[in-house]
């Protein structure tokens, strides 16, 4: 396993953040198809997600497992109405947010290949009253967030509902934020505008075209948008709750109604209470979050990426499933809401909207053909750690081989040294003291032997480290805070932070809220620093 893994680290393109190639396995090498026991460091998948709904209070969750070409696990968890006790099940749907970035992504490329759009065409050409420092912006530019036009998001006022046009116009009058093609920065109005290119160019709706090339074509059955759930969703909703029955009863007469195509109903934490979403509310990031799916859908679709069932040509493929390359020549590792790593093959595409949290990864190589679909109806959740140690209980080999109860790591999309500064840049712009930095890597060569990167940053906010010494002075030997960032035996870099709520353990720490708040900002620093993307 080890010696394939560094074949393709070594035949591929050495370029940071880059994604690296695919390789075959060794012809006499047995396809294993991930480990059935499902553990990782003696914890249970399933232990790992009540942890995680626990500590994140979570109102539920769903799960998929692919394996292609097989889908060997589909589990939900908790509810997925609080009030109206409905659980999470294999055909609940939520909305899937910033992945409708990919179903977007691969229509545009479906145009291209009908021969009824090109990458290198400007939007002018599809939308009409740009203003004028967008009019030469291109489809691929859209594609690869690197128009340099403003998000929408921050506009958004979630008491109304917006057309397409109107979301747009919510940054119209603004400038460009950087010269298009110079750089790469999430924009939801990005993939707004291509939901506008793929109407003007199919002569369909948006609608019509995700449904006949995408959700039809990969006979997904639990994928619609919101506007679908009057005629097509299966919910068992009486206006008055009985008293003394369950709520459900259509299933008795309605095959239809045996374990339903049934919406999430997504929430909001405010003020430490969680407030529910009104379903129409994902509506207004058109093309970019508006789509709505189970966790068994995403991984039927996600298969169906693999091959040409969806996008014929290799070549096409690859425009959104390699890293992007901008017209000066830089690598970025994130293409149509996609991000790499160095591991090979891996991409992740991930984020929230209103009510909700998603994400997918996808181990595309050969050998490996594993993906991980995360769903819950809570919103502002990363789930990038849990969905990597799920992998790791699934391929040992997919994970940062460290015990997650020691220490919390996701795979950076850049180098150490890159990493290492992002980190450096992010304090510095959040004002957070930076007490030192030790190159374990740099020690070991001053006294003649080696080491691969590993790099140990320490900073704190006094503010917050003070209320836990206030409790117990003796966790003052844990303080302040501290980042690892390394490269492992595989030419992966990885972040991590010691688990506070494990470190704490040991403490008479009764403060949770500033637990909480500490394990908040790691998450948040470790995230900045890995992503390219601003979640």
């Amino acid at each position: 396993m080890k010696a394939r893994f560094l074949l393709a680290l070594g035949i591929a393109a050495l370029m940071s953040g880059t994604a690296l190639a695919d390789t075959i396995p060794g012809a006499n090498e047995p396809i294993v198809r991930g480990n059935p026991v499902q553990k990782s460091y003696g914890v249970y998948i399933d232990q790992m997600i009540a942890d995680f709904i626990e500590k994140n209070q979570l109102p539920g969750l769903t799960l998929a497992i692919v394996q292609a070409p097989y889908i060997p696990r589909s589990s939900g968890y908790g509810k997925t109405s609080i009030d109206r006790d409905e659980l999470a099940s294999t055909k609940t749907m939520w909305n899937i947010g910033p992945i409708t970035q990919a179903f977007t992504a691969v229509a545009v490329m479906q145009l291209k290949e009908q021969g009824k759009l090109k990458l290198d065409d400007m939007i002018s050409k599809y939308v009409d009253n740009l203003p004028s420092s967008w009019k030469a912006i291109t489809v691929l530019e859209l594609l690869q967030h690197s128009s340099g036009i403003p998000d929408y998001r921050e506009k958004l006022d979630d008491s109304k509902q917006y057309s397409s046009k109107d979301l747009v116009a919510l940054v119209g009058d603004k400038p460009l934020q950087f010269e298009s093609g110079t750089k790469v920065d999430q924009s939801a109005t990005n993939y707004t505008l291509l939901a506008m290119v793929i109407e003007r160019a199919s002569g369909m709706s948006y609608h019509d075209f995700i449904w006949k090339y995408q959700i039809d074509a990969s006979g997904l059955t639990s994928t619609m948008f919101a506007g679908d759930m009057k005629s097509r969703a299966r919910t068992d909703r009486p206006d008055t709750m009985p008293a003394h029955d369950n709520q459900h009863s259509h299933f008795k007469a309605d095959v239809d109604f045996i374990n339903p195509v049934e919406p999430a109903t997504g929430y909001r934490e405010v003020e430490r209470h969680l407030v529910p979403v009104p379903v129409e509310m994902p509506e207004n990031l058109f093309g970019f979050g508006n789509i709505w799916s189970s966790a068994e859908d995403i991984s039927k679709w996600d298969i169906a990426l693999a091959g040409s069932v969806l996008i014929k040509d290799a070549a096409d493929r690859e425009v959104i499933y390699t890293p992007t390359k901008l017209a000066n020549g830089t690598v970025v590792p994130a293409m149509a809401g996609w991000e790499f790593t160095r591991h090979p093959g891996f991409m992740e595409v991930k984020g929230k909207s209103p009510g909700f949290s998603a994400y997918l990864s996808r181990f595309t190589a050969s050998y490996e053909l594993v993906c991980v679909t995360l769903l819950t109806d809570k919103e502002g959740v990363d789930l990038t750690t849990l969905a990597r140690n799920i992998a790791a209980a699934y391929r040992a080999d997919l994970g940062p081989a460290v015990n997650p109860q020691n220490i919390v790591a996701q795979e950076s999309k850049f180098g150490p040294a890159e990493t290492v500064a992002r980190i450096k840049d992010d304090l510095a712009a959040k004002k957070i003291p930076l007490f030192a930095t030790f190159d374990h890597a740099e020690n070991a060569t001053s006294v003649g032997d080696k080491l691969r990167p590993t790099t140990v940053l320490v900073f704190g906010n006094p503010k917050i480290g003070t209320k836990l010494m206030q409790e117990d002075q003796s966790i003052g030997i844990d303080l302040p805070l501290r980042v690892l960032v390394w490269e492992d035996e595989y030419g992966r870099t990885w972040v991590g932070y010691p688990n506070v709520a494990t470190l704490v353990d040991g403490y008479r720490i009764k403060d949770q809220a500033t637990v909480a708040t500490m394990t908040k900002f790691l998450e948040g620093v470790v995230g900045r620093a890995a992503n390219v993307y601003s979640y």
